[in-house]
């Protein structure tokens, strides 16, 4: 068939099992809550948290140490009460898949029943780029969109975003993380769920991602993708200086309504006024907007001269993605000549329009197709049964 397919564990992955998890994971913790749990955990005094917060940082970060004995310059008595009260180890890894194209795709679990997927695409941005998850499921029902059709679950933890690069990286066989060859150079919030409603972590887990002494990717290289949950636009680039793309897909209201429904809360003139405010937006660091290509929905010249007129005066990009189809999907990915046709009307505006190559259809890793198939439940349904 042409698919190399590898279900098998990566070796040393760290699996959480049920003893661990009521050690608290370090990894997701930012520098400032690493030092105040070393400190609570009666670990080092305060004056020395700081110090000690950056030795283990440097650890887990840096090497992808996944347990304390690895930390040769800490000692063995401090290595040991560390033991007792915290855990460093990866999520488990329940399916590796390798696409032929290059692509990498993870099904992740966190917890029992928590399980979201994450994709490495070779040949992005400088290197490399990672498509991680920020929800299990996803709440917003778009109708193109495979990850859609699974409810949601709950947010992912920072940590559990975290740990995402710590896997790919595993994989990938990056660490130490200044490599010089290193082939994941770009980390980008696209993969299941709705990064801005789950603000904290996502944050939190950016901080962790960019710190110099740690994974090292820079806040450039990272990029969150929103359907424009307008009223976080403005924190979002406050707290993270990430870049912004924006799951655009049409360009009145009418059809957006049907294709992302959450334009019924935030209709477009809404989401445009905040897209144009959005901190450090400049020529040099451009809003994204991805715009999915439906045969006969929305690929018409028309649609591509309403597109530029409504971006217009942004220092902008426009991305313009082939319809993967997935199981069940209601649409078809518009003809070649059409896509072609209406890049060509957004580039003589002015507008840089690459058409993205689909990678990973053969696993179903491509945009708009993660979903985990694993059985999900909510969790509310998750709390009732621990009552029953």
């Amino acid at each position: 068939m042409g698919v190399s397919l590898d279900l098998s564990r990566p070796s040393g992955g760290g699996v959480i099992t049920r003893g661990e998890t009521s050690r608290t994971n370090l990894s997701g913790l930012t520098r400032p809550q690493l030092a105040a749990a070393l400190v609570e955990a009666d670990i080092c005094q305060p004056d020395k948290a700081r110090m000690r917060a950056g030795q283990l940082w440097r650890w887990m970060h840096h090497h992808g140490a996944t347990g304390f004995e690895a930390m040769t310059n800490v000692d063995k008595q401090t290595r040991a009460r560390l033991d007792e009260r915290f855990s460093l180890a990866r999520p488990e890894v329940v399916e590796r898949q390798v696409s032929v194209d290059g692509t990498r795709k993870w099904l992740i679990r966190f917890a029992p029943g928590i399980e979201a997927e994450t994709v490495y695409i070779p040949d992005v941005g400088r290197a490399g780029a990672l498509c991680v998850s920020s929800q299990v499921g996803c709440t917003l029902n778009c109708t193109f969109c495979h990850t859609g059709t699974q409810a949601l679950v709950r947010n992912l933890t920072a940590a559990e975003i975290a740990a995402q690069v710590q896997i790919a990286r595993d994989d990938l066989e990056e660490w130490p993380s200044d490599r010089e060859d290193r082939r994941l150079s770009n980390v980008v919030f696209m993969g299941m769920g709705e990064p801005l409603y789950n603000l904290d972590n996502v944050s939190d887990a950016i901080d962790i991602i960019s710190d110099n002494e740690g994974l090292g990717l820079s806040r450039r290289r990272i990029t969150v993708s929103t359907s424009g949950v307008v009223p976080e636009l403005k924190a979002l680039g406050e707290r993270t200086q990430a870049m912004l793309a924006i799951s655009l897909h049409a360009t009145n209201d009418d059809l957006r309504d049907v294709l992302v429904p959450l334009n019924r809360k935030y209709p477009l003139a809404e989401l445009m006024a905040g897209v144009r405010a959005y901190p450090g937006a400049s020529n040099a660091r451009r809003v994204t907007f991805e715009y999915v290509m439906l045969k006969g929905i929305n690929d018409s010249p028309a649609e591509a001269r309403a597109l530029v007129n409504l971006v217009k005066g942004m220092p902008a990009k426009i991305n313009l993605i082939p319809f993967n189809p997935w199981p069940g999907s209601p649409y078809e990915c518009s003809d070649w000549s059409t896509i072609e046709a209406f890049a060509e009307i957004v580039n003589r505006a002015g507008y840089a329009s690459p058409i993205r190559t689909p990678r990973g259809r053969d696993i179903l890793a491509a945009c708009g197709q993660l979903r985990s198939e694993s059985e999900k439940t909510r969790a509310s349904e998750r709390r009732r049964t621990g009552v029953a």
